[in-house]
């Protein structure tokens, strides 16, 4: 399960997953592992530090009212199958958009028994909002879950086959 501590502005997510940390990278960098848990939508890496990232929505969820573009950042700094550091920014709503940039950081470190312990540490000075929308502890069917959500599918998806969503 996924644990959050908060520090500051910098939230801490962190979860165990019976899965290699290739397999846990590939499902956090390639779309068609990525677009499978979660919120809908494909989130598309350039794997190089400057390259970008996006995620945006699909067809279903477009047609129920959200935007194309959903999330944009650039990767920083990458170590494959160890460490992904990247900007992140909400792009769903203006209010979103205006705070800026955010910083989070994926690491990914290989336990005994086939285990691995996946960190993801999310930077949110001077953005209450996204800390807000990131922590988000509102029911599911009001787009609440946040990173708690996203990291819970993650570790459903890659142990059992499927998502929570079915």
């Amino acid at each position: 399960m996924s644990t959050m501590t908060e520090t500051g502005v910098t939230q801490v997510y962190r979860v165990y997953i019976k899965a290699a940390p290739e397999a846990i990278w590939d499902a956090i960098t390639k779309p068609e592992w990525n677009e499978r848990y979660g919120y809908p939508g494909r989130g598309e890496y350039d794997l190089r530090p400057g390259g970008s990232y996006r995620a945006v929505a699909g067809p279903e969820a477009q047609a129920m009212g959200m935007p194309e573009l959903l999330v944009e950042g650039e990767v920083l700094e990458l170590d494959p199958p160890r460490k992904l550091v990247q900007t992140w920014r909400a792009a769903w709503d203006p209010d979103l958009v205006a705070e800026g940039f955010t910083r989070v950081t994926w690491e990914i470190s290989e336990q005994d028994g086939g285990v691995t312990h996946l960190t993801v540490t999310h930077e949110l000075e001077g953005a209450p909002k996204h800390a807000a929308q990131v922590a988000s502890t509102a029911p599911l069917a009001q787009g609440g879950g946040g990173w708690t959500w996203i990291l819970s599918d993650l570790k459903t998806l890659l142990e059992s086959g499927s998502s929570l969503q079915g």
